[in-house]
């Protein structure tokens, strides 16, 4: 296998963990309050830029 492939196999598998490491959080019932708290944050940030421009 040449580098190329050993840097791709090495960034796959990290990724691959690193998604079951995210998984594991937002799925886990005791982060639901933080989580749901947080639920609204891309609309709220979409309305301040909108507000800020006017």
């Amino acid at each position: 296998m040449t580098s190329s492939d050993w840097a791709g196999l090495i960034i796959t598998i990290i990724t691959f963990i690193l998604m079951v490491v995210v998984y594991v959080h937002v799925f886990r019932p005791s982060n639901r309050e933080k989580i749901e708290a947080k639920r609204d944050l891309p609309l709220d940030y979409d309305d301040r830029l909108s507000t800020e421009d006017k």
